[in-house]
């Protein structure tokens, strides 16, 4: 008798599988490769917002670190410019942005000046209430000075978990707020294994079209697929896929010729085909 390959013809399969794995591989490492080209680039002026004085504010981590903490927080639903712009429009209206004058306002204060004239976000109420929860979070657990949420190098645990303890703040904000830390302020960490991705819509896409997760995966699905792909800083592909979904492949008509990816991007190919 012929021989049959084990468990009726598993052999194609197998080879799928291989390939698959091998494609994942390939697209991990360029992705990597262009994590760690900006991990590695000198610090510079962090541009959250486009408005220069909103983004020296934000980048000034000596004497205003509450500053991007607090943006970091107003980071939910809304476009992320607006979001960052937040703080500076505050500073504006009370002429500063000092932990001593942050102190100073009432729970009442915050909601004024987050919805008069016009409202600063979204969701003004929920919004002001985590603003000024937060404002006496670092003035009590961190005595007015929120750089001592990530001083002394820490562990990426620990960063993202002192995140965590700010009203509003989930896994993907404490996420984001320490791979900016790590990546673009150049703040020394012990380890970046906590570090996740960060699943918004841009990067859920891209994992999804590069055929790394389905392409209804969940923010779960995605953040432990990263996980599983470079488990040493799953974070490291965050800005390369953040970056890929903002400026190429777009909800609508992806631009898949300019991007780097796509030689190896399953959907890319589709598209070039049909």
């Amino acid at each position: 008798m012929d021989s049959q390959p084990a468990f009726g013809g598993c052999e194609p399969l197998t080879l799928d599988v291989s390939r698959k794995q091998m494609n994942e591989k390939a697209i991990r490492n360029r992705l990597v490769e262009h994590g760690e080209k900006l991990f590695r680039a000198p610090k510079q002026l962090i541009r959250f917002t486009g408005n220069k004085k909103a983004d020296l504010l934000l980048n000034d981590l000596k004497k205003h670190p509450h500053a991007f903490v607090l943006a970091c927080l107003m980071d939910r639903q809304i476009k992320a410019e607006r979001a960052w712009l937040i703080p500076y429009l505050i500073s504006q209206k009370i002429r500063g942005f000092s932990m001593k004058r942050l102190s100073a306002l009432s729970a009442e204060d915050v909601r004024r000046l987050m919805s008069k004239p016009e409202p600063l976000h979204r969701f003004v109420d929920k919004m002001a209430v985590n603003f000024y929860r937060a404002i006496k979070r670092i003035a009590n657990a961190y005595n007015n000075n929120a750089a001592l949420i990530w001083l002394d190098k820490p562990s990426s645990a620990e960063v993202v978990y002192r995140f965590l303890e700010f009203d509003g703040v989930g896994p993907k904000i404490a996420s984001m707020a320490a791979n900016i830390l790590a990546r673009d302020f150049k703040i020394p960490f012990a380890d970046y294994y906590s570090i996740d991705i960060s699943a918004d819509v841009h990067i859920r896409r891209v994992f999804g079209r590069l055929g790394l997760c389905a392409t209804d995966a969940t923010v779960e699905q995605v953040i432990y697929k990263a996980r599983a792909l470079y488990p040493d800083f799953p974070g490291m592909m965050d800005l390369p896929c953040w970056e890929i979904g903002r400026n190429w492949c777009k909800s609508r008509e992806p631009e898949c010729s300019v991007c780097y990816m796509n030689d190896l991007c399953p959907t890319a190919k589709l598209n070039e085909n049909g």
